[in-house]
């Protein structure tokens, strides 16, 4: 099985390869840029959710893999506490598209003005810690957790989400085919 994950964020393709090779250990991992077609920083759970979609569907255009992922992280203003918010989605090559949100967090007030004037996350953090491209790393969320759950667990727990819908797909496909 071949599958493709949309980006080359460390991170994020570092959570596919964990996941898949669990579920299935054959699978090949290629990770490859592709855009997300929303804002560089996503501002809502909606746009956040359609870059995945978006990563995930130019990942399967691009490559022939049988199984493509899009992962991308935004954020999102409730009632005036901006939140960081994941969304993930899966592409499988019947054209299927399957989407799962994750963790969602309260960033400080100092990092949320930055990025209400047009800042994106990652170079906020990189600032705000003096780590250079946190966001391959611990990203915000190993920052404000006090490294409880880094960037790629949280990754992880979307992946897990998306590959046990396509094993439920291919479970109950199988069953009707009997």
């Amino acid at each position: 099985m071949k599958v493709a994950v949309g980006t080359k964020n460390k991170a994020k393709v570092g959570a596919v390869e964990a996941i898949v090779k669990q579920f299935f250990p054959e699978a090949t991992v290629e990770s490859i840029d592709v855009p997300s077609d929303v804002s560089v920083q996503p501002f809502s759970n909606e746009e956040t959710r359609q870059g995945a979609i978006n990563r995930a569907r130019n990942a399967m255009m691009k490559t022939n893999a049988d199984i493509t992922f899009g992962l991308e992280g935004g954020v999102d203003e409730i009632e005036g506490t901006m939140y960081c918010c994941n969304w993930g989605a899966v592409n499988l090559k019947d054209g299927t598209v399957i989407a799962s949100s994750g963790a969602q967090f309260a960033l400080p007030e100092e990092i949320a003005r930055e990025l209400r004037v047009g800042m994106e996350l990652g170079p906020v953090m990189d600032v705000y810690t003096n780590i250079e491209n946190i966001r391959q790393h611990q990203g915000a969320v190993g920052i404000f957790t006090h490294n409880l759950i880094d960037r790629k667990a949280m990754f992880e727990h979307i992946v897990k989400l998306l590959v046990g819908q396509v094993l439920f797909k291919m479970s109950k496909e199988q069953k009707e085919e009997m």
